[in-house]
């Protein structure tokens, strides 16, 4: 059975909108009917639920499009299909975990920003010195207040 992009849209609680740029951006495809009218596979569903997971997580749409690539669109994927897939993920995911598990034990701490509205920032960050390796929030992104 193939589904209409309204369908489709309804299934996967998108906009109709959403479903025709994620088509437009090649994450997704259709097929026509003679009218011209769009016509997904069943499998599309799944696709679009990696989509959004991956979106989810912060993975780009150009990082989404490029492994979503590598399936093939002449048959549904396999469970080994996605299988690779998530293991081509899984560093970037690795790496974003990390990134949280950061913020989430420095948030109530000097992130070195150069606000200086903590108590401890005048320790750790002194007259903004971290601003001295970049810009943003210098602690969060992986420096260490100089001893």
């Amino acid at each position: 059975m193939q589904l209409t992009v309204g369908q489709l849209a309804k299934r996967c609680g998108l906009a109709t909108s959403a479903i025709r740029f994620y088509e437009s951006r090649g994450l997704i495809q259709s097929l026509r009917t003679s009218g011209n009218q769009r016509r997904y596979p069943r499998a599309v569903i799944r696709r679009i639920g990696v989509i959004r997971a991956a979106q989810s997580v912060g993975l780009t749409l150009t990082e989404i499009a490029d492994a979503l690539s590598k399936l093939s669109n002449e048959r549904t994927p396999t469970k080994r299909d996605w299988e690779r897939l998530s293991i081509s993920w899984r560093e970037r995911l690795d790496q974003q975990i990390i990134d949280l598990e950061r913020l989430r034990d420095q948030l109530s701490s000097c992130i070195g920003c150069g606000c200086l509205s903590l108590k401890s920032c005048a320790l750790f960050n002194a007259g903004d010195g971290a601003a001295s390796r970049g810009p943003g929030a210098r602690y969060l992104l992986g420096d260490r207040p100089e001893s």
